[in-house]
């Protein structure tokens, strides 16, 4: 085992409870950042929503947003690259390898979602907006709820892609020493 095999497989505990943490905190302050919006005078004209931009608000779901993709990004780059290209590979694939690939597709998806929620929940915070819009009800919450999902999927790689990882150098250590064995 490499240096760095075994300094990633030591820190692995610290890892998951980063990630998790960088999403948890960007939740929080998505929930706290639709407190915020509703806090500020608003008033309803037909089915347009006439209120004021809240910069608190803008504040809290722009660092949810940097935070679900600090966690994302963090994830990918120490979880490494983990793919299946055909279908033999599907066959042979380990069930740590498959469920890494499913968990990262998961991330992916939860985060684009996420991301789009949370995008748009703070444009409508924006002193650049119209006073009369349509209404934007509930984007930043139903987006820090993703990002709950998201550290959850996100960890859950992780844990897969790196369980994969260690069975894939034993792999490679026992075709490169096979076994001798003496009679």
């Amino acid at each position: 085992m490499s240096r760095f095999e075994k300094l990633k497989k030591d820190l692995s505990p610290i890892i998951c409870i980063l990630i998790m943490a960088l999403d948890i905190v960007a939740g929080i302050l998505a929930i706290k950042a639709e407190k915020s919006e509703h806090k500020v005078k608003h008033g309803r004209m037909w089915i347009f929503e006439c209120r004021s931009p809240s910069q608190d608000s803008y504040n809290k779901g722009l660092a949810a947003s940097l935070l679900l993709i600090m966690g994302h990004a963090i994830v990918n780059v120490i979880g490494g690259c983990t793919y299946i290209r055909s279908k033999k590979d599907l066959q042979e694939a380990t069930a740590n390898k498959k469920l890494a690939v499913i968990f990262l597709i998961l991330a992916w998806i939860v985060l684009a979602v996420a991301f789009s929620f949370l995008v748009i929940g703070t444009l409508a915070n924006t002193k650049s907006k119209k006073p009369c819009t349509m209404p934007h009800t509930h984007f930043l919450t139903i987006g820090g709820i993703l990002c709950f999902f998201h550290g959850l999927f996100s960890v859950a790689y992780y844990v897969s892609a790196s369980a994969e990882a260690r069975e894939e150098t034993k792999r490679n250590e026992r075709k490169h020493h096979p076994q001798t064995s003496t009679a």
